[in-house]
């Protein structure tokens, strides 16, 4: 018989994941979070608990909002933490976490594409980091477009528009 289970929190930050648009301006605004509704959309039947920790496009994130997530994450009861975040900035405060966040799994996601406009990559990312969550050993990771990268493997190619591997640096391949 299989046990209950655990609760996952997730923090939300803002990023192209939660902008709406403003038909009368023609800008792209927060408002609030869309993981409610897009947990209901994606009939979750995983326990969560989810906690607007900011709503800024992660181009204008500062450190001080990095130590809120860090601290966030520091003090959450749970052991599975998904936080969605903007993909302009993600690597650096995956990078930031992987310093300051010990002994819980950590998955970080967002959206190329706002939740709001209907063609969005942000649900499919949500269920793949809320998946990935419960599996995943103790540490820090990126999931984006059906994969996963650790934090320090991980890099947004801008030009295709996706997350991928870092290429290896020179001086590690020399010594292979």
């Amino acid at each position: 018989m299989a046990g209950r289970m655990k609760k996952i929190a997730v923090f939300a930050t803002g990023g192209t994941f939660d902008k709406e648009y403003n038909e009368l301006n023609g800008e792209l605004y927060f408002k609030q979070t869309q993981v409610p509704e897009m947990l209901a959309l994606g009939r979750s039947r995983v326990p969560v608990r989810i906690q607007t920790l900011m709503m800024k496009d992660s181009l204008h994130m500062t450190s001080a909002d990095r130590r809120v997530i860090a601290a966030a994450c520091q003090q959450a009861r749970e052991r599975m933490l998904v936080i969605t975040h903007g993909t302009d900035t993600m690597e650096l405060t995956a990078a930031y976490l992987a310093k300051k966040v010990a002994d819980k799994t950590v998955v970080l996601t967002g959206a190329m594409v706002p939740y709001k406009f209907g063609s969005s990559d942000g649900l499919f990312n949500l269920g793949s980091a809320l998946a990935l969550v419960q599996v995943l050993p103790p540490g820090i990771y990126v999931a984006m477009n059906g994969r996963f990268f650790t934090w320090d493997t991980v890099t947004k190619n801008r030009t295709a528009g996706v997350f991928e591997e870092k290429p290896p640096s020179k001086h590690l391949t020399a010594r292979r």
